[in-house]
């Protein structure tokens, strides 16, 4: 699709338009025709002039040759009659004149007789301009006062239009205030905005209904997990079991947890696509990753090395500021081969995690999807990443990843969208 616009402006561009190809129509027109009106009535005033100087011819009476508007002249032989345009010199205006001129051959009393008669052909054309001018003129002014009355109408017409519109802007479906949507003395602004307020109704029930059921479901897994988890700790301290049976045990714990954050992630990711972070605080970036840093040189992993030269400073929800930063951590720990050094980089917008891998992905375009994992191998929800890229789009930042000499390095980019003050 090209360019927006709006719609009062594209309805008048098209108004405007219109009036100026009919303006230049209608003045083409009637410059033709008002051209063969007066040349009409020139032609007309030729040959009554032509009459009356044969009807003076006739009855003996003197005719005076007044150059260059009459000329009579005796000719030995006949000739075709002339009705042209001819510039000739005019005496009394000292120039030359364009004259629409009729030639004529009378045989009056056995003596031919040749006839001109011209009448002047600029007034005529003046008259013609200014006739074209003053209906350019009127016609101009009526189109802007029809185009302004219009404009004005329309937006009156389109004022619940575009009120209601701005409501709908506001909409927020965790939101349980009332649209105040306008009414409309038209039938269809009228019948839109009962529809906008069924289908808002509607759309917020289905969302407090899918909330609801979410949170039913979250918190329901989470008793038999617990119960599960509790029975298992009660057979590994109760009762003698062997190595294989341990091990058994062991791996049924471990998929009782990976359940457990699964259900915790899924939860998380319904919670950020309802927009239910609405908390934006002050959250110190440098700070978070240190502390964060520490938490697993206590694990040991000490291999986490922090490159930072200014505190980066952020507005958005901390809770989901720090599922963000242990996020790509724990990614970076998950993928990181033959435990080398993670480097994470510390900018005045940015922030950068590169951990060390064989090989480039095979599909980085799909990096991000929900239940992605190039490596099957690897133990995990599949959930991280697509929290990570959840989580930039609801704050405006850009996450970009890259495969460079030998390193996977992840970039959030928090620039424009975020940055706090400090």
């Amino acid at each position: 699709m090209g360019k927006k616009t709006k719609l009062l402006q594209k309805t008048s561009k098209a108004f405007l338009l219109t009036g100026l190809l009919l303006t230049i129509l209608s003045s083409i027109s009637l410059y033709f025709y008002t051209k063969k009106l007066l040349q009409d009535q020139v032609e007309e005033s030729l040959y009554s002039t032509e009459a009356r100087v044969v009807d003076a011819l006739r009855d003996d009476q003197p005719v005076f040759s007044v150059s260059p508007v009459i000329e009579v002249r005796k000719v030995d032989k006949t000739g075709k009659k002339i009705l042209k345009d001819t510039i000739i010199y005019d005496p009394s205006q000292d120039e030359m004149e364009e004259f629409r001129e009729l030639s004529t051959y009378e045989n009056i009393g056995g003596q031919l007789y040749q006839i001109t008669i011209r009448d002047l052909v600029v007034e005529s054309g003046d008259i013609l301009v200014a006739i074209i001018i003053s209906y350019i003129l009127i016609f101009v002014l009526s189109v802007l006062f029809l185009f302004f009355f219009n404009t004005n109408r329309n937006i009156k017409l389109w004022s619940p239009f575009f009120k209601n519109l701005e409501q709908m802007k506001k909409f927020s479906i965790s939101s349980n205030e009332e649209l105040q949507l306008v009414d409309s003395d038209v039938l269809e602004f009228s019948e839109l905005k009962e529809e906008i307020q069924l289908l808002t109704s509607k759309v917020r029930n289905d969302y407090q209904n899918l909330k609801q059921f979410t949170e039913d479901v979250s918190h329901e897994m989470q008793t038999p997990l617990a119960i599960i988890q509790a029975k298992i700790d009660n057979i590994i301290n109760e009762h003698h079991i062997n190595d294989k049976q341990f091990e058994q045990i062991s791996s049924i714990q471990k998929d009782i947890q990976r359940l457990k954050h699964l259900n915790q992630r899924i939860t998380l990711l319904t919670k950020i696509d309802n927009n239910q972070f609405v908390k934006v605080e002050t959250v110190n970036i440098t700070k978070l990753l240190a502390d964060k840093v520490e938490t697993f040189k206590e694990l040991q992993i000490d291999y986490i090395i922090l490159h930072s030269k200014t505190d980066l400073v952020v507005s958005m929800d901390s809770y989901l500021a720090e599922i963000l930063i242990n996020n790509l951590l724990t990614n970076a720990i998950r993928h990181n081969t033959l435990k080398k050094i993670i480097s994470v980089t510390l900018m005045e917008n940015s922030l950068m995690f590169s951990n060390y891998g064989k090989t480039p992905l095979l599909h980085p375009e799909r990096l991000f999807q929900r239940f992605y994992r190039e490596v099957n191998s690897v133990k995990s929800t599949g959930l991280g990443l697509a929290i990570v890229k959840k989580i930039c789009d609801l704050y405006g930042f850009k996450i970009r990843y890259n495969f460079q000499d030998s390193y996977h390095i992840f970039e959030v980019d928090f620039k424009g969208n975020g940055v706090a003050d400090e």
